[in-house]
């Protein structure tokens, strides 16, 4: 395990020779704190009979701002989702050309005239969100669900991390979009189950 200011902290999970603003499909899980089940239940719907998510306030408020996500921003689109009792499993597909139109509309230099605000900023841009990654979409989309779930639970909470694969082919993007489709099926057999 790495250090950080002489504490131990967990390393990235994300692949690091890989730029997450590149263009490309992404298999996104999230999941709530310590898995507790505040999106809904798994229940089974007539006439088919078949299990089926049916989302509570919160759950809702958590789909209804994932759909949101291309308003905010544009150079994404939505694939396949579904919100389970505790978790979520999404595909976002990143359209790499507009990204590189935005970032180059958010990068300024402002001069102050003080001489240590060059390294200041420097190290802030090191450890500030990037505009145009993964990383900083879920961020954001994590941030305005907790805001608003927690005026209906006020212990409402993500972990802290989230699970993301790098869709390579067309038969992985089918492979994850059955699994996304059929996950309520499978619920009694999923990891995320307890």
């Amino acid at each position: 395990m790495d250090k950080f200011k002489n504490k131990y902290r967990v390393s990235s999970t994300r692949l690091q020779s890989w730029d997450y603003r590149n263009n490309g499909a992404y298999f996104i899980t999230i999941c709530t704190a310590n898995r507790k089940h505040l999106f809904g239940e798994i229940v089974k719907k007539l006439p088919s009979n078949l299990p089926t998510m049916q989302l509570n306030e919160i759950g809702k408020l958590a789909e209804k701002y994932w759909l949101e996500i291309p308003q905010h921003f544009p150079f994404v689109e939505l694939g396949n989702f579904v919100i389970m009792p505790n978790h979520t499993h999404r595909i976002l597909i990143i359209d790499k050309q507009i990204i590189d139109k935005q970032i180059e509309t958010l990068q300024c230099n402002v001069s102050t005239g003080d001489k240590n605000i060059g390294a200041k900023n420097e190290q802030m841009a090191k450890i500030s969100p990037k505009p145009g990654y993964i990383s900083t979409i879920i961020r954001s989309y994590k941030s305005v669900v907790s805001k608003n779930a927690r005026k209906i639970d006020q212990y409402f909470g993500w972990q802290s991390r989230f699970h993301d694969h790098i869709i390579c082919n067309n038969i992985s993007f089918n492979k994850v979009q059955n699994y996304i489709t059929n996950n309520p099926l499978m619920w009694n057999e999923d990891k995320f189950y307890k």
